[in-house]
């Protein structure tokens, strides 16, 4: 890719940049003319702004068939965007600046080398597809039923996905395999361990939901065991606002626990903070912030913005509603571990 965009930027006299459709920057050419803060910041920052992308998607350039001209502001140079495309699907784009030279016909002379550069992204983007919803398996004959070239130490990252969204991330890192192929809004991804919590930041960054990632396994043939915590970690991510939107596994403490638990036993551990969901107002938050601080009233009530015999007055009402006696330290842990049930069964 890198050839292409010298030998672009060679016949065009033209300075070139190339970017994945995530406006991540792939290549560039050497600086031809004057520069402007959009080209030198995606250059050093490896990726354009979100406010230069909002700005860009603004002229259609995702969907465009042709090559797409964006006018100059001040602070930013006039443009030609051409969207790189195969098979209906945008891969990348390749921008040139343009001084006023680049006519149409111009442009046309080097569409091949533009053909080539979309064919290889979409071959690179393709190529991280795995089958994973197989290699995840936890049954052995059918994750030894299909090849999936991986080294660890690796770790799962499960990654929600809007609904109408069946194809996949356009790219990822080196490395990393995907598989947007599980029959549900779901996408599996296979990192090394060293690049795995980078990865879900940014697929939840991009999908705009959640993301649970799994324990580091030094084998990959171990990875199932990971996904599986995955999983569970994305369970944690939707449902407590304070673990989201991307959630690591080994970070979860007690939440371990209780999202291993099935629904039918969630409910009835949830089941004995039920009275203080009833009560209503502010009853429930109050006394699993008192158990979160491990019974420091002071901070407590700090935390909470209220006085100290407000907190008392919760606290003695809950143990009333409850039957439970938060001086007596199995009663405290049943109501904690109850109030955290609830977060991910709903009150």
């Amino acid at each position: 890719m890198q050839d292409i965009v010298d030998e672009i930027s060679r016949l065009l006299d033209a300075s070139v940049t190339l970017e994945d459709r995530s406006f991540n920057l792939l290549a560039y050419g050497a600086q031809i003319g004057d520069v402007d803060r959009v080209r030198q910041e995606s250059i050093l920052r490896r990726r354009a702004t979100a406010e230069v992308r909002a700005h860009f998607e603004a002229y259609g350039i995702a969907t465009a068939t042709a090559p797409v001209r964006i006018p100059g502001l001040p602070g930013m140079l006039g443009r030609v965007c051409v969207p790189l495309r195969q098979g209906g699907v945008t891969y990348g784009y390749l921008w040139l600046i343009d001084s006023g030279a680049l006519t149409d016909e111009r442009l046309a002379a080097v569409a091949p080398l533009m053909a080539r550069a979309a064919a290889l992204l979409a071959r690179e983007a393709r190529g991280r597809h795995a089958p994973l919803r197989a290699f995840f398996s936890t049954d052995p004959a059918t994750r030894a039923s299909v090849a999936v070239d991986a080294e660890g130490p690796v770790a799962a990252v499960a990654v929600r996905t809007p609904a109408d969204d069946a194809d996949g991330p356009w790219t990822l890192p080196r490395g990393v395999l995907a598989d947007p192929d599980l029959g549900e809004p779901l996408l599996a991804v296979l990192a090394p361990a060293s690049q795995a919590g980078e990865v879900a930041r940014r697929m939840q960054g991009l999908y705009g939901t959640a993301a649970g990632v799994g324990g580091v396994r030094d084998d990959a043939q171990e990875a199932w065991e990971s996904w599986r915590e995955a999983l569970l970690a994305l369970r944690v991510a939707e449902h407590v606002p304070r673990q989201g939107p991307v959630a690591s596994w080994p970070d979860l403490g007690a939440y371990r626990m209780l999202a291993r638990l099935s629904h039918r036993d969630l409910a009835d551990l949830a089941g004995e903070s039920a009275a203080l969901w009833a009560a209503g107002g502010d009853l429930a938050g109050s006394v699993e912030a008192y158990l979160d601080h491990a019974g420091q009233v002071k901070e407590t009530a700090a935390l909470l913005g209220v006085h100290r015999q407000t907190l008392y007055y919760r606290l003695g009402k809950a143990e009333h509603l409850t039957g439970l006696d938060l001086a007596d330290g199995e009663d405290r842990l049943l109501l904690h571990l109850s109030l955290k049930a609830a977060a991910l069964t709903g009150p």
